[in-house]
């Protein structure tokens, strides 16, 4: 049984084939996650440290190909186990050329799956080591730490959660409820103006680094700097 609860990505829209691999992969010992459009696909493939994504090609808003290309654009080490219908050769190249490390044609038995997943774990595959980057703000994920101007940010939990999801999104209009879902869950109980509060306490920490958090009255935040 892996050891500390590696986390697996399952990135499919048919829900009933997730569900069977989740079970499956719970079943080995792994702690999974399960999205089903590629945008959220690239946001939490990059916001939380997974040891392997299992990706689907026909997604709705984009296809596996965008969410392969655009995690590997990032510096994301983590590998990926395309999972797909498509059987011509072309497409195969074209994942394993975008960074794809496996390749498996629907249908197919789920012991073969699970035999491939153990073998992408024993080649010593590990958390991303993908660092994110914006203006004089780092993120490591795997380590869970934030630098501001290479000094340690003293982060509580949910603050770094807060500005991992933000710097991924950098420059860009973030929805209150995105992060609320992605920062407390969907089932967790959030008090009122928790989010706010965070948001306020990351703005004091930073300083007069020149990043900035921007109220957009009504719908959420944004993340700038300069």
């Amino acid at each position: 049984m892996p050891e500390a609860r590696v986390r697996i990505l399952i990135v499919e829209d048919d829900r009933s084939l997730a569900s069977g691999l989740r079970r499956s992969l719970a079943s080995l010992g792994y702690s999974v996650d399960h999205e089903t459009t590629a945008p959220d696909a690239v946001a939490l493939a990059l916001s939380e440290p997974y040891g392997l994504v299992v990706l689907d090609l026909g997604l709705p808003e984009g296809s596996g190909y965008d969410v392969l290309a655009a995690i590997r654009r990032k510096g994301l080490r983590t590998p990926v186990m395309i999972l797909t219908a498509r059987d011509h050769v072309s497409e195969k190249v074209k994942a394993l050329d975008l960074g794809a490390d496996d390749y498996m044609n629907k249908p197919f038995a789920l012991e073969e799956f699970e035999a491939r997943v153990r073998a992408l774990m024993r080649r010593g595959y590990g958390v991303s080591s993908a660092i994110l980057e914006y203006g004089p703000l780092q993120i490591d994920p795997a380590k869970g730490v934030a630098l501001l101007e290479g000094a340690p940010l003293d982060l509580r939990r949910r603050e770094l959660a807060v500005l991992q999801v933000m710097l991924l999104q950098a420059g860009k209009l973030v929805p209150k409820t995105r992060l609320i879902s992605e920062v407390f869950g969907l089932d967790d109980p959030v008090a009122p103006n928790a989010l706010e509060l965070y948001i306020a306490r990351l703005r004091k920490k930073f300083g007069e680094s020149g990043l900035r958090i921007r109220t957009v009255r009504g719908l959420g935040y944004m993340l700038e700097y300069g």
